[in-house]
């Protein structure tokens, strides 16, 4: 009799360690998930609607799939291509924002292609760019978004500084770090899509 009661205390014993275990496992998980996402992670957690573990297995399942993917070089050329592209561009904010966000939008995504982050659907090329450029992609949403919808002038202009920090990661031979809540960014002249209209209005008053 004694002997089954030590044999149940050893079984019960260990599977509180495994159940202990597990639980650890997951929140180190959670935790990893969350610091390598970021928003990101805010966002899937508020996507399934508060459910922590259904967030976490997405974003597991993102990492599973394109955690491996090696980003493919820019030859000069193309890295020139791209700059003055989204220069035109936003030139052509002053006189036609949708038309502007509309083609950066499209930009953005033949960038992001060449750069080996490619999918048939939207959600699955942000999908893998989130795992390796976590901090730029809300901005690509925010443009992608503006770009299939009906926004404002306005709207539109702040989506596209916010997308210009995925553009520069992508573009650069490098990719870069960028922080959001940075001043925005400005293209290749200096001035951001803003500053262009408020030249553009102050040279047509003249």
């Amino acid at each position: 009799m004694p002997t089954i009661v030590i044999i149940a205390v050893i079984v019960i014993a260990a599977v509180a360690i495994l159940i202990v275990g597990r639980g650890r496992i997951r929140a180190g998980g959670g935790r990893g998930l969350k610091h390598r996402f970021g928003p990101e992670y805010d966002r899937a957690v508020a996507d399934h609607d508060g459910d922590t573990k259904a967030a976490e297995q997405e974003l597991g399942e993102r990492v599973k799939q394109h955690g491996s993917l090696d980003e493919q070089p820019l030859s000069p050329e193309a890295r020139a291509q791209y700059r003055a592209q989204w220069a035109d561009i936003q030139e052509q904010f002053v006189d036609s924002p949708q038309q502007a966000v509309t083609q950066a939008d499209a930009l953005l995504a033949g960038l992001a292609g060449d750069r080996g982050f490619r999918g048939e659907q939207f959600e699955e090329q942000l999908a893998a760019l989130s795992v390796h450029h976590p901090g730029q992609v809300p901005g690509y949403r925010s443009m992608h978004t503006a770009a299939h919808g009906q926004s404002g002038t306005e709207e539109i202009r702040e989506a596209m500084v916010a997308a210009r920090s995925l553009f520069e990661a992508l573009v650069s031979e490098q990719a870069t770090d960028f922080d959001l809540h940075s001043p925005p960014s400005h293209d290749d002249q200096g001035h951001a899509p803003q500053a262009r209209n408020r030249r553009h209005a102050k040279g047509s008053s003249t």
